[in-house]
């Protein structure tokens, strides 16, 4: 007696539906998600690296524990908002 491995119909009417729905109701809307993402998240670095700006920050004890996985993507934000070079400020990026 084998066992066969295909996907049950039922399941696979189920995945295009989502497809469907997925294409209809949420991609016209994926680049403005993304956009908004984008903007949330520049302002989340803004506030976190604002101490090396010249600009007070008073959560910068709370956010020493978020600058190890935040400094892989500083060079990537600090470029996407238009500074040419990272801020000098304790470590190199560029």
């Amino acid at each position: 007696m084998a066992v066969t491995t295909t996907v049950p119909r039922w399941r696979r009417r189920l995945k295009e539906a989502r497809e469907i729905y997925e294409g209809l109701y949420i991609a016209p809307y994926r680049a403005t998600i993304h956009r908004e993402y984008l903007r949330q998240h520049d302002a989340f670095m803004l506030m976190g690296f604002s101490d090396l700006l010249g600009v007070p920050n008073p959560v910068q004890f709370y956010m020493l524990e978020l600058y190890p996985s935040l400094i892989e993507e500083f060079h990537e934000w600090h470029v996407r908002v238009g500074m040419e070079r990272g801020p000098e400020g304790g470590f190199r990026c560029c």
